[in-house]
């Protein structure tokens, strides 16, 4: 994600552009599969900065924010809040660098079906922006994207290094939006795609419209059972899912 990337400008009348639809991914099970190279990151970042991983191996992590991720499984320790925020800048940094070294030229992201493609043309819409809303932090978020070539394509963001709490990330990739626009968006005119019933919750929570794809670690089943407003099995059909995602 670049800086200085802009979305559509604002139109002349009154600086409102209601036409426009901020669409935000979430990023693993959902744009790319990293095989398992997050989690052992943190858990080499853990061992290195706390001397323990605590109950990473048995720990669900679907859908959850890497800060929620190192409190939780900490907090299984013993380890008090105090402790665990003193030592959340180092585990962070050595995360980073492990990710970076566990990734390599990239070999292990796979792209999951149609997301490149969809990306890429909902980025050339006029009425879209396309933005990122992911449980990774920004460090991560990054070195996981740019294998792929999608990374200057995510225009606005909000990452787990913004706010433990998943629910509170709209509000910060609105708020993101707001400065380059000139004016708010309201929830109602964004759409989150995720693979977890927590991203459809967070959608929710904000009113925006809730994109549920079964290409992570939750069945369709599961994602049917928390109602969200589209659900695919796959971004393979690329036509049909854009119709689909710019009609609502």
């Amino acid at each position: 994600m670049c800086s200085t990337c802009s979305p559509p400008s604002s139109s002349a009348s009154g600086g409102s552009r209601p036409d426009v639809r901020l669409v935000l991914f979430d990023i693993d099970g959902t744009l790319i599969s990293a095989r398992g190279v997050g989690r052992r990151a943190i858990a080499h970042a853990l061992r290195e900065v706390y001397g323990t991983q605590g109950s990473l191996d048995t720990y669900d992590a679907r859908g959850k924010t890497d800060p929620r991720i190192v409190t939780d499984v900490l907090k299984t320790t013993g380890l008090g809040d105090q402790a665990i925020q003193a030592g959340l800048e180092a585990c962070f940094a050595t995360y980073s660098r492990e990710l970076e070294a566990l990734i390599g030229a990239g070999e292990c992201v796979q792209i999951l079906p149609g997301m490149d493609t969809v990306v890429r043309v909902l980025d050339a819409r006029e009425d879209t922006v396309v933005g990122l809303l992911t449980g990774n932090i920004v460090k991560g978020a990054e070195l996981k994207l740019r294998p792929t070539g999608l990374w200057p394509y995510f225009h606005v963001g909000a990452f787990g290094s913004d706010h433990i709490d998943r629910r509170q990330l709209p509000a910060v990739a609105q708020g993101r939006l707001r400065e380059r626009l000139g004016h708010e968006l309201p929830f109602d005119r964004v759409t989150i795609i995720g693979d977890t019933p927590h991203d459809i919750d967070c959608a929710r929570a904000c009113g925006a419209v809730a994109v549920a794809v079964a290409t992570g670690l939750y069945p369709r089943e599961e994602l049917v059972a928390h109602a969200p407003d589209l659900l695919f099995d796959d971004f393979a059909d690329v036509d049909a899912v854009v119709a689909a995602l710019t009609r609502r």
